[in-house]
């Protein structure tokens, strides 16, 4: 009798933990997420955190509710990871954007190794630095939220708050670190995507009580999926998405032997930034609506109440904030004219292209064609999570808002400003979170898998990450 295949995914999973040393990076890496999870659940001393949940129903538009989202709910709950990596990733990104200013951290980040390592302890001193920060404003914050969150309000408390979060979060950043060098993956995105995804439960569970409730049909269920499953295909498409640049190299003798005349191609990439700039955009527009919380003053919490989600004032700065840092962290992380020196210095040369400065020129024109697209896209996935969440505020426009409102309800298209309270889980940020991550691990265990001579996840080809 013939001898029965299993499924191909099944089989590549089978070969995962039949290769000793890739099953123990796996196992490492699942254990430390699991590690991490425990502790999202261990709350900080002296909060009274059901009063805390429930002023939590009113953040969901500042940079609480936002932050919330990556840490996967360990904010709302305040436990000891209540502020999860961000302070070490906003840490990594000053440091990043102070090296093309610095001379000397630009030094360091040419020194190979040795400089990444300096680079690497100057990030973890400023991630303290930060959180500390972070520790006592988010003290003085639940201490003016109301007396009934905090129980004994106070130095005490605030050096507490201080002392547990900054040890939370280096044992995060403890825990990123041993996943990069000992597991699967880049060990700070696993963590956010962990945190991301253990919102999907709670998700799912609104979804079901929403049907049951007779809140949504099984019609609009159906719709929702499907709406998801095209955006998730597009985001996919889009990442793994490049324009290939030939590059012709010339023949050099060297001794006795020839070296180079071989055709290669300059990669650029459709979403270079990644999801950076959308990070950048959502924290700097939620800064009003946080500051409006804290804040005692008429002007600033008009000011906020403008800038919740699906008002035109919030979608207008949103999506200019995504197109400025998509061209923005772009110039810094990428340089055509170093680019075009390289390609030069080592007898290369862009086909029907000069050396030199017409090829910087041409590469950064088609970098910043594809960077409007990017932009683009950015846009679309984030506004679109956004109006399925709050709907498109359109009362507030000048002059046509009010006009504009009665027609939508009077024409039974009410939903278009009330959106369809889907979960924020489903936020474009967390989106291009989740499956960004997923495609970069995948890529990871493909290779391991392939080095081995073992079957990946494809039959043909390779599964290409966005550094793929």
């Amino acid at each position: 009798m013939p001898e029965e295949r299993s499924h191909p995914l099944l089989s590549s999973i089978q070969n995962i933990f039949s290769i000793p040393d890739l099953r123990k990076r796996v196992l490492f890496m699942l254990g430390l997420i699991a590690v991490y999870r425990v502790g999202a659940f261990i709350p900080t001393p002296g909060i009274n955190h059901e009063a805390l949940m429930q002023a939590f129903q009113s953040q969901g538009g500042t940079i609480f509710g936002f932050l919330d989202v990556f840490t996967g709910g360990s904010l709302r709950r305040f436990s000891i990871f209540a502020l999860g990596i961000m302070p070490y990733i906003t840490a990594s990104i000053i440091l990043q954007l102070a090296a093309v200013v610095v001379p000397y951290l630009e030094k360091l980040s040419k020194e190979g190794e040795l400089g990444r390592k300096k680079i690497t302890q100057y990030t973890r001193y400023l991630t303290v630095a930060l959180t500390l920060f972070q520790g006592f404003m988010t003290a003085i914050a639940l201490e003016r939220s109301g007396p009934q969150i905090v129980i004994n309000p106070g130095w005490g408390f605030r050096l507490m708050v201080m002392i547990t979060l900054t040890t939370g979060t280096a044992f995060i950043m403890w825990i990123g670190e041993q996943i990069t060098e000992r597991g699967i993956g880049n060990g700070i995105s696993l963590i956010i995507f962990a945190g991301i995804v253990a919102g999907l439960p709670r998700a799912i569970q609104s979804i079901i009580e929403n049907v049951q409730q007779r809140t949504w049909s099984i019609f609009t269920v159906l719709i929702l999926i499907a709406l998801m499953i095209v955006v998730v295909a597009a985001v996919v498409f889009v990442e793994r998405g490049q324009r290939k640049i030939p590059v012709q190299y010339a023949k050099r003798v060297v001794g006795r032997r020839v070296y180079g005349g071989q055709a290669t191609h300059l990669p650029l990439r459709v979403n270079s930034g990644g999801v950076i700039p959308v990070i950048f955009a959502a924290s700097i527009v939620s800064i009003p609506s946080t500051l409006g919380a804290l804040v005692p003053y008429t002007f600033m919490k008009s000011l906020a109440s403008q800038l919740t989600q699906g008002m035109p004032l919030y979608n207008l700065l949103y999506v200019a904030g995504i197109i400025f840092f998509c061209f923005f962290y772009v110039s810094i992380i990428f340089n055509p004219m170093e680019v075009a020196d390289n390609i030069r210095k080592y007898g290369g040369y862009i086909p029907g292209i000069r050396p030199g400065h017409r090829t910087a020129e041409f590469i950064d024109r088609i970098l910043s064609r594809l960077t409007l697209a990017g932009a683009v896209y950015l846009v679309l996935v984030c506004l679109l999570p956004e109006f399925m969440i709050t709907g498109f505020k359109v009362q507030p426009i000048p002059l046509i808002g009010a006009r504009l409102d009665d027609w939508l309800n009077s024409a039974g298209m009410s939903w278009i400003t009330t959106g369809m309270g889907v979960t924020f889980y489903f936020g474009g940020t967390s989106l291009l979170i989740v499956v960004g991550v997923a495609m970069d691990t995948i890529q990871q265990i493909e290779s391991q898998l392939i080095m081995r001579h073992y079957d990946g996840f494809m039959k043909k080809g390779r599964i290409r990450g966005r550094r793929g």
